[in-house]
């Protein structure tokens, strides 16, 4: 049964384009950013400028929770994630390469903006998902340990 949940995890992040990133400021702050974002398996990369709060939050705490989520108005078909996990800033210049490749074809638009030498990478890699379906049962949701 995990390993189903596990799939419908990695399916529910593919087929998705925005989440809700919360941080937590140096002075204990949380704040919430919205970010586009692109995924392999369970493991999301988001693009961002390196002078950005949500930075210097992750650089002072690395612990990180984020939602993805559905916009539809009927609470019995809804369906969601909600994650904890840590976050990196991304080095591996094979792996900004292979991020940038996945990133490229999921948002078109990006091979029309000139290159930004402040742009990072993050990394995300969960330590517990919960995924919920509404649809199962109002309130459904199942955890996994990654």
């Amino acid at each position: 049964m995990t390993e189903q949940i596990k799939n419908k995890i990695c399916e529910f992040l593919a087929n998705h384009y925005y989440l809700n990133l919360a941080t937590v400021s140096p002075d204990g702050r949380p704040m919430a950013h919205t970010m586009a974002y692109v995924s392999e398996r369970e493991i999301v990369y988001l693009a961002t400028n390196k002078n950005t709060r949500k930075v210097q939050n992750i650089m002072q705490n690395p612990q990180v929770a984020f939602t993805v989520d559905e916009d539809d108005p009927d609470w019995f078909d809804m369906k969601a994630l909600q994650v904890e996990g840590k976050a990196t800033i991304v080095a591996s210049e094979e792996e900004l390469r292979e991020v940038g490749e996945i990133m490229a074809a999921k948002f078109p638009v990006i091979a029309d903006l000139p290159p930004d030498p402040d742009t990072i990478m993050i990394k995300i890699e969960p330590a517990v998902v919960y995924y919920l379906d509404y649809s199962i049962e109002f309130g459904h949701r199942e955890s996994v340990n990654f």
